[in-house]
């Protein structure tokens, strides 16, 4: 659920959705990311899965909303227009995350069904 997959933060979004996000401010970061990274390249893959080699993972499903600074992701996306970060905590209030866990669920439903037709 909107991942922080950048810590270069080099990503467009950090300041084309700055005034759209209400959680995040690109200024809140830098210090995060030296927290996380303890001095090391925070273009590693190990540190930013965006510069990763991810074959072999089993299927991702990424969701994120369009006002959050955090959009920047080369995967195809399950983009929810006009929701904030993290906005699928809010599925009990929030019909846009409840539909959004509903396609996660269904997809991992499916992938499952998919390994069991492999391994029986």
């Amino acid at each position: 659920m909107s991942p922080y997959a950048d810590l270069t933060l080099s990503g467009a979004t950090m300041e084309t959705k700055r005034e759209a996000d209400p959680l995040f401010t690109p200024q809140a970061f830098p210090a995060r990311v030296a927290d996380y990274t303890s001095g090391h390249d925070a273009a590693l893959g190990l540190i930013s899965p965006i510069f990763a080699d991810l074959s072999g993972l089993p299927p991702l499903i990424i969701q994120a909303g369009t006002h959050e600074v955090l959009l920047d992701v080369a995967v195809t996306l399950d983009i929810t227009p006009g929701v904030p970060h993290v906005f699928q905590a809010y599925y009990p209030i929030l019909d846009e995350a409840a539909a959004a866990l509903d396609r996660a669920g269904q997809l991992l439903s499916a992938h499952l069904a998919s390994a069991e037709h492999v391994t029986a």
